[in-house]
Order: structure tokens, then sequence, then C-alpha cells
């Protein structure tokens, strides 16, 4: 049986539903973080209601580097998923420009594999456009290309952009 999210609250770090707090910290920085041209900022809207289901987690990383992150101090990034039976979908990654080239994202991602893990994903999904700069990144950090979208996106001069797809297997967490 799941706990009443005010018991989870203070244990959990990752938790299914955000205060009020966390939705501010979390649309703060992606207003900071995600250029306006490419549109792939949430609106606070998207953002509560996507945090409402059950099956989204987010998990916040302080400036220090802590992830999750001292609730108390600045926050640095955030990362947001969605879980379905034996996977998980990593749905935004954000972290302040002047705190990025400092780790934030990788532990942040990194963390993410672990708890998703622990909520049994064997595998984890992600989609982005094919010029997304943090594409290194996530190579990195495990993910593979597995598939692409043809004229996903729409730059604002009318130009399509491929979508990729990219997976990281789990199972050496397991």
């Amino acid at each position: 049986m799941r706990k009443p999210r005010s018991e989870t609250m203070a244990s959990d770090p990752i938790l299914p539903a955000a205060p009020v707090e966390d939705i501010d910290r979390m649309m703060e920085i992606m207003e900071a973080a995600f250029d306006p041209r490419w549109g792939e900022a949430w609106n606070r809207r998207q953002l509560s209601d996507a945090l409402v289901t059950p099956s989204t987690h987010y998990l916040l990383c302080d400036v220090s580097g802590n992830c999750p992150g001292d609730r108390a101090a600045e926050q640095a990034g955030f990362l947001l998923s969605r879980a379905a039976p034996g996977e998980e979908e990593l749905l935004l990654v954000a972290v302040r420009p002047e705190y990025r080239r400092r780790g934030h994202a990788a532990k942040l991602i990194e963390r993410f594999f672990r708890d998703a893990a622990a909520r049994g994903a064997e595998a984890v999904f992600l989609e982005m456009r094919e010029n997304n700069p943090a594409r290194k990144l996530y190579e990195r950090s495990g993910f593979e290309p597995i598939g692409r979208r043809r004229g996903y996106y729409r730059e604002s001069n009318g130009e399509r952009l491929d979508a990729l797809t990219f997976k990281r297997s789990l199972l050496t967490f397991l």
C-alpha cells in the first residue's frame, strides 16, 4: 500500500508528487536552462499535471552537487522521469547554465539509474532532437541510439530535425 504523501515527503528523495516549492524550483531551472527556440521547456500546468501521477518521479540536485539535494539550498538542476512496467523514460534533465560542466547532470542521471532500477526498471529510454548538445552526456552515461523519428522537431525557420531515441540497460544495477 502506498504511503500518504505527507509520510513519504520526509524520507523518500524521489517523490511521485511534488510540493509547490519544488515545482517553483523546477520551473525556474527549466526557464533558465532551455533555449526557447526549441520549445522543450514545459509550462507549469504540464509539469504539475505530470507530477500528480504516481508513475512520474523527479530528483533535485543542489548547487553543491548533492542528488538528492538539500531542499533548503539553492537547486542547480533536476530530472523528471515516468515509469512503466519494467522501464522508465527520462523526460527532462535541466541544469542552470551557471552550474553546467560541473557534473550535476551526470550525478542526476546516475542517481536516476539506481532509483529506476530499485523501482523495477530493467531499461531506461529517452528521446531528444538530433542536434541536442546533451547527446555526448547521454552517450557517456551508457545510452545507445535505437531509433529515429524523421522530421519530428521544427525549427523557427521551418526546417525539420529528427528525434533520436536512446536506451540504457539497467541490468547491471539489479
